[in-house]
């Protein structure tokens, strides 16, 4: 394409109405844009760098990388130039006419109208470039690719509304530069001292130069040559000792890591020396993305080898229940000409990612303990993905159980708040196992009628509503050397718990029940496995347990949502033989009336279990039948 073919292309809907939200300023610290923009310049030279390994020829006889950030004072521009990767015209339009590959679509839909609620939900989701027209009333970008002819120089500009122009021109640097017209309320930032100010902020863990024009002092100062300084310190901060990086500077790399506007909720920097030679600085993020649940997303650590950046996400140093940390890892025992396929077959790979694991296990146990309410914070927002972690790490199965938190009927709050050591803490005299129900939802299991005999006894039980939670306990098997039982699996045995006047009278009560059993299971017929009699209710007259070793209907629902084929099972119905309703069906004398009695008291019981009715207008017809019957 020649210089002057230009082009005129639009935005993307939904980024229109991310530009539009942006543009009218809903961020409330509006220099961020500085810090984005070099952040965006600091990846493109490390990109360069990684790609002339095997490529020297891409530095163009210019090795020296660096960022230049200026001010025209008089047009009121700023000029934010990099002489990274750079990129080619198709490269630019994929780049920025798009506000981000995936995603948009959703976040649109979180939006509330709240602006101090929105602004926080568009930092979550990261901007970068476009966090230019919150000062600007138009943006330009000249741009080449390392490696490319001059003439192959591109041009784009917008004014951050409907669209966006295109086009070649000549451009001799290879790299970018951004050039921001200010809006008229904006020309404060038209300052040098100013942006002097806000890159020292924002931008000294960058780890290579931002270059601004030397500050000139003395009557002479007017007729001194034009000289350019480091305004940072141009070293990487994970390279720096801990005593000397403050925690302003920790929280200001995160946001450069992860392109996160909220700060982290705690982090770890650690230096490995000895057999392998590495450093890692790993973050807690305070909110979850927004891909969190898509398991192929973009994951993992910016990898570095001797300071040379490698690629940004390195999934290979942490599992796939970890995949909400950020940071970075640089090696001095990886190969620089590294690849995603050597990394999977490296065995230092291996041994970085068991200590990096156990090193980020350990930072959610210290900020657990340490910082309660913190670390509940985080559960809030990643607890379910922590509890995919005994099912895909048995190493560290009993670190993770640990870390856990549940609701139960001990603060009879829907809050998952309490962890398996505060269960075992509060364990009766004679317990052997952690008791827990699993269903869709808290109404469901802490209104479940298989707990009655838990609250009468005062035994805490584990109230699971998550999807994941019986995938969770069926991994994890036991807690502390303690069995994780399903109160509504088998027949219920309570142990020492049951006095053995108790466990006399039960017998007495089931051996009397025979006959009625045996009438129960006539008129239910296929549709239980099996008719006994129960000692796990008090209140409620009947409900529905499954067999030992079937599958939990929770699991069930989830697998056949997911179009598995799961072997059948019948529930199997439990009968409360002191009940009053009980005793007046064992009395009924009418066949026909005690088999639609029998089969309402059934599906009562699968409606207590969240189960669905197989027949929900038989159910409400024999219903009405019946209460017409006592109407007359």
């Amino acid at each position: 394409m020649g210089a002057a073919e230009k082009q005129t292309l639009g935005f993307q809907t939904e980024a229109k109405q991310l530009l539009h939200l942006m543009i009218h300023s809903l961020y409330s610290n509006k220099e961020i844009f500085l810090r984005e923009l070099i952040s965006n310049a600091s990846d493109a030279a490390d990109k360069l760098r990684f790609l002339a390994l095997g490529d020297g020829a891409l530095y163009e006889g210019d090795p020296d990388l660096k960022i230049t950030v200026e001010v025209d004072t008089e047009h009121k521009t700023i000029t934010i130039t990099d002489n990274g990767i750079g990129m080619s015209h198709d490269e630019v339009i994929e780049n920025l006419g798009t506000i981000a590959k995936s995603g948009t679509a959703q976040f649109l839909k979180t939006l509330t109208g709240d602006q101090k609620k929105d602004s926080q939900l568009i930092g979550q989701f990261g901007v970068g470039f476009y966090s230019a027209f919150i000062v600007s009333d138009r943006v330009e970008v000249f741009t080449r690719k390392a490696g490319t002819p001059a003439e192959q120089g591109v041009h784009w500009e917008s004014t951050g509304e409907a669209d966006f122009s295109v086009e070649n021109l000549e451009r001799a640097e290879r790299g970018t530069s951004v050039v921001l017209h200010l809006k008229a309320d904006e020309q404060g930032f038209a300052d040098v001292y100013r942006l002097r100010g806000i890159v020292k902020k924002y931008a000294d863990h960058i780890s290579l130069p931002v270059m601004m024009l030397k500050q000139q002092f003395g009557e002479d100062a007017a007729t001194k040559p034009t000289e350019y300084e480091a305004v940072n310190s141009a070293k990487a901060l994970w390279t720096r000792p801990r005593g000397e990086v403050s925690d302003a500077e920790y929280q200001e790399f995160y946001k450069h890591v992860s392109h996160d506007f909220s700060e982290p909720l705690e982090w770890s920097h650690n230096k490995v020396e000895g057999k392998l030679e590495y450093t890692s600085l790993l973050y807690l993020p305070k909110r979850a993305p927004f891909d969190l649940w898509n398991r192929d997303g973009a994951r993992g650590l910016k990898l570095y080898v001797q300071r040379i950046f490698i690629m940004d996400d390195a999934e290979q140093f942490l599992p796939l229940y970890l995949r909400f940390i950020k940071g970075v890892v640089d090696s001095n025992d990886i190969s620089l000409n590294v690849s995603r396929e050597i990394l999977q077959q490296d065995p230092t790979v291996e041994s970085m990612k068991s200590a990096l694991t156990k090193r980020a296990l350990d930072m959610l146990d210290k900020l657990k303990k340490k910082e309660p309410e913190k670390y509940q914070e985080f559960w809030n927002e990643f607890g379910n993905v922590l509890k995919e972690g005994p099912s895909e790490d048995h190493a560290n199965k009993d670190k993770i159980a640990k870390l856990l938190l549940f609701a139960t009927t001990h603060t009879a709050v829907a809050t998952q708040n309490q962890s398996l050591d505060d269960y075992v803490s509060r364990m009766k005299e004679g317990q052997k196992n952690l008791y827990y129900i699993a269903g869709d939802s808290y109404n469901t299991v802490s209104h479940s009628p298989h707990l009655e005999v838990f609250r009468k006894k005062g035994i805490e039980v584990l109230l699971l509503s998550d999807r994941v939670d019986e995938w969770l306990v069926s991994h994890m098997g036991d807690f502390d050397g303690k069995p994780l039982q399903d109160i509504t699996k088998g027949e219920l045995d309570l142990g020492t718990l049951d006095t053995p006047e108790e466990k006399e009278q039960q017998k007495v009560e089931d051996e009397q029940a025979k006959p009625f059993l045996d009438r129960l299971k006539a008129a239910l017929g296929e549709r239980v496995s099996e008719v006994r009699p129960t000692h796990r209710l008090t209140d409620s007259p009947a409900c529905l347990a499954v067999g030992e070793y079937d599958m939990g209907n929770q699991m069930r629902r989830i697998m056949e949502a997911a179009g598995q084929k799961v072997p059948e099972s019948k529930p199997i119905f439990e009968i409360n033989v002191a009940h009053p309703l009980a005793r007046k069906l064992d009395q009924e004398a009418d066949e026909a009336r005690f088999v639609d009695l029998a089969i309402i008291l059934f599906d009562q019981a699968c409606l207590a279990e969240g189960r669905q009715l197989d027949n929900p207008a038989a159910y409400i017809g024999t219903l009405n039948r019946l209460l017409l019957d006592l109407s007359r």
